[in-house]
């Protein structure tokens, strides 16, 4: 498995990343989403450069041009609902992607405790038997969510590659992704590697609670 962490090499992504950490930028919503559109379109791209292509020929005004496309069916996955502006990014790259969503969220065991179990409530998915599938989620805390996401989508059928991409993600969440997903065919993208997580299973440093960031806070 092979894990590709954009902060390892400097681009765009790492300014991006600087104004989604920032409190005192990422108090406007419609600038961390769109952060986040342009980290999932230059996520996209780099994946662009993983698919098998084959080559169709094009009639232009002129003659025929040979030409490269996928050739592969894609189906780009997302957790809601914090991925959707992620989500967005990619769309805009793989617009003739097809498109798949999940609802995973913690259920807390106690009000105001620390435990909690990570539940899906809704799938909505192609199939996506023998295609590659894109999940993408901004945070990759625990990993939790991304696996049962993963697992609800089998329902559906067994992808051909599996490319899970996201803008934060911890150590240990990688290290759980290492063991849960195919090893064979998964790549992992992610814009950088926090250490550790809180006790409220929350990235540190990270940047908060994307989804309340980018779309208000729930209750």
């Amino acid at each position: 498995m092979e894990i590709i962490n954009f902060a390892d090499t400097p681009s765009l992504v790492s300014r991006y990343m600087l104004e989604l950490r920032d409190v005192n930028i990422q108090t406007d919503p419609m600038r961390f989403r769109h952060n986040l559109e342009r980290i999932g379109q230059i996520m996209a791209y780099e994946i662009s450069k993983r698919l098998d292509y084959k080559q169709v020929d094009v009639q232009t005004p002129l003659g025929i041009s040979p030409s490269l496309t996928p050739a592969d069916g894609i189906v780009l996955g997302t957790i809601l609902r914090a991925g959707l502006p992620l989500h967005q990014g990619f769309l805009s790259y793989f617009d003739r992607a097809e498109n798949a969503f999940v609802s995973a969220y913690r259920k807390y065991r106690e009000k105001g405790g620390d435990q909690f179990d990570v539940l899906i409530e809704y799938l909505a998915s192609p199939s996506i038997e023998g295609k590659v599938l894109l999940l993408v989620d901004p945070m990759l805390a625990t990993g939790a969510s991304m696996e049962l996401g993963y697992r609800a989508l089998l329902s559906k059928g067994t992808p051909k590659h599996i490319h899970v991409a996201s803008v934060i993600a911890s150590q240990q969440a990688v290290n759980y992704i290492k063991r849960t997903f195919p090893e064979d065919k998964t790549t992992v993208w992610i814009g950088a590697i926090d250490p550790e997580l809180n006790d409220h299973s929350y990235i540190i440093p990270g940047l908060g609670d994307a989804g309340d960031l980018a779309y208000g806070e729930k209750e």
